[in-house]
């Protein structure tokens, strides 16, 4: 009797929804797309096996981007015939013994279905002698079946010679990119792999042109070693691109070292985090790191790292995805202050700024004293904006009215700073990126992106609160097709989507309609803020835990502003300063950064008397 329904199967014949075990083949090639997806796979599969064999020396070969032969040799302690064949068998390890094992994981290579998830899609020889036998042994697998073993005469270590990959699976073969694009790919491995061992010896080499030579590193310090490392591999750096990051507590160490700000890069291919040895990808800790250049890079410029962090297994997890490049932690949002403190300090502190040159000395304003004054200045700043009913005069007698005071009287008869400068030539900008501003006191500098930051979070977070915003509508209604992950954000925001000015209609699917945005979004964004918007939101939601209101009045203050720099006329630069100072909270954007600095006159002075 069927125990689903009740029905009894014809004699002889055969239900179509019977339960049987896959063959071993087939689930051989479905475990190998979960590791294996790409030459870069087999390459970062194979070096981790020789690294975690104390290799002192490894060769990596490649013909064609690794799509037509991976050869990788090492000088390891090599495998016993039993061993070898043992290998590509799948879930066999000899590193995982228990459950506790699995959650305290300081090797690499440690899936026992590495050989074998590469064996089953592709020609595969192995040879491989351990240093106290005498001969060594050969095993020969395609596709997953063992086709030759023999001994065989060889050097201590091991060679694993893979060919044709997914010659048996041309579907998977067909999804792979260009040339360039998998050599690519194979070689940031190859790169992110040798960093992590500076002791050890590394050799690339392509259709058999040598790419990289990397001697072992022989200087005694692991940081110097590491520095070595990094010379070798980008040979356009010199040592004073690199500044130093070091720091220990008692649940978390780091160290390695940051890049120069004049090197950053359009894309994030020169970052490498380590998290106990292991090379690993982290956008919570990408991010923390980033932030700490904030100010210091052009839009969408990403800063060169190669950072370590040590801390006990039992507090992070490797085990996030099959091919061992995701990682988590159980306290995300410690790790992510620790990282982007001690970056912060390293970047302050190591000299990586440029100067300002004069006829004379020249003049450098590092990050430590213009940080140090947003500290001095937040405390004046909050001191005043949390306890006096009316703030905005009183920060404005405070920084910088002009003497005799000029202020003129909105409709309303409030009194309001619209007029800060008697002469227009006090307010000038730099870059499209800073408004410098004479105060009474001294120089007045303010950031103008994280000023508008500021200032559209706390006019976005009443218009959600209130359950409407000013909207402009759209000439021509803009549809736009989302994939359903972004289709159902949309869906758990609208109301608050609503309340800032979006007028969103869906159109069937998971395809939704335009007809109208925030009054605050600047022309040109139109097409691109809500998109914006939402990676935005799914991003502090991940990383940074923001979640509800506070979120979505974040994104939209992070994107709604726009990209790169704007050329301000005096009024719009006067009209700006005037709308940071009615802020609750002006003096940082909504994600932490400073939005001006006051330097006194008196810091003016000793600068130019050689007394700083």
């Amino acid at each position: 009797m069927n125990a689903l329904n009740g029905i009894q199967p014809a004699e002889g014949s055969v239900s179509p929804h019977r339960i049987r075990l896959m063959p071993e083949v087939l689930s051989n090639k479905i475990a190998a797309g979960e590791v294996v997806q790409r030459p870069a796979a087999v390459v970062k599969e194979l070096v981790e096996n020789a690294l975690d064999a104390e290799a002192t020396r490894i060769e990596v070969r490649l013909q064609d981007s690794g799509k037509a032969r991976i050869l990788v040799q090492d000088n390891g302690v090599g495998m016993s015939a039993e061993d070898a064949v043992m290998g590509f068998k799948r879930h066999a390890t000899s590193k995982i013994q228990t459950v506790d094992d699995l959650e305290r994981l300081e090797t690499l290579g440690f899936r026992g279905e590495a050989l074998a998830s590469i064996a089953a899609v592709a020609q595969v020889t192995i040879r491989t002698r351990r240093r106290d036998n005498d001969i060594g042994y050969l095993v020969e697998v395609h596709g997953g079946k063992v086709v030759r073993t023999e001994p065989c005469a060889m050097s201590p270590g091991t060679f694993v010679d893979a060919r044709n990959l997914f010659y048996n699976v041309p579907a998977r073969r067909n999804f792979l990119k260009t040339p360039a694009t998998e050599l690519k790919r194979a070689v940031m491995h190859f790169q992110a792999l040798a960093i992590s061992r500076p002791a050890v010896s590394f050799e690339l080499y392509h259709n058999e042109s040598r790419m990289y030579h990397l001697p072992a590193a022989v200087s005694e310090k692991e940081d110097d070693q590491l520095q070595e490392r990094l010379l070798g591999l980008f040979k356009r750096r010199v040592e004073g691109d690199f500044i130093r990051v070091a720091q220990s507590t008692s649940y978390l160490s780091t160290f390695g070292f940051l890049g120069a700000a004049c090197f950053g890069s359009k894309n994030r291919r020169d970052q490498f985090l380590f998290v106990n040895g292991r090379y690993v990808h982290s956008r919570l800790l990408g991010h923390a790191i980033a932030s700490a250049y904030e100010g210091l890079l052009q839009e969408r410029e990403y800063p060169f790292f190669a950072l370590f962090m040590e801390l006990d297994t039992s507090h992070v997890d490797v085990n996030v995805h099959p091919t061992k490049m995701e990682v988590k932690f159980d306290d995300e949002r410690g790790v992510y202050s620790f990282v982007k403190a001690v970056c912060q300090r390293a970047i302050a502190t190591g000299g990586l700024f440029p100067t300002i040159e004069t006829a004379g000395a020249p003049i450098t304003l590092p990050v430590s004293d213009l940080s140090g004054r947003a500290e001095e200045n937040r405390g004046e700043w909050r001191s005043l904006t949390d306890r006096s009913p009316k703030r905005f005069d009183e920060l404005t007698d405070l920084l910088y009215r002009p003497e005799p005071q000029t202020l003129t009287s909105a409709p309303d008869g409030d009194s309001r700073p619209s007029e800060h400068v008697k002469d227009t030539s006090l307010l000038w900008q730099l870059h499209d990126r800073y408004v410098f501003a004479q105060v009474r006191t001294g120089l007045l500098i303010v950031d103008q992106r994280a000023a508008r930051e500021r200032i559209l979070y706390e006019r976005s977070l009443r218009s959600i609160e209130a359950g409407s915003g000013a909207s402009q509508q759209l000439l021509f209604p803009h549809t736009v097709e989302l994939d359903p992950a972004d289709f159902a954000l949309v869906q758990e925001i609208l109301p608050e989507l609503s309340s800032l000015g979006f007028s969103i209609d869906n159109f069937g699917g998971h395809t939704i309609v335009m007809r109208g945005i925030p009054a605050d979004v600047r022309q040109g964004r139109e097409h691109e803020i809500l998109g914006d918007l939402l990676r935005q939101y799914q991003e502090n939601r991940s990383e940074l835990k923001i979640i509800g209101r506070d979120n979505v009045a974040k994104s939209m203050a992070r994107h709604g502003v726009g990209k790169g720099g704007e050329r301000l006329s005096v009024e719009a630069m006067r009209m700006l300063i005037d709308q940071l100072f009615q802020c609750k909270c002006p003096y940082e954007s909504p994600y932490g950064r400073a939005t001006m600095i006051k330097v006194p006159f008196e810091e003016l002075d000793a600068r130019f008397m050689g007394k700083v």
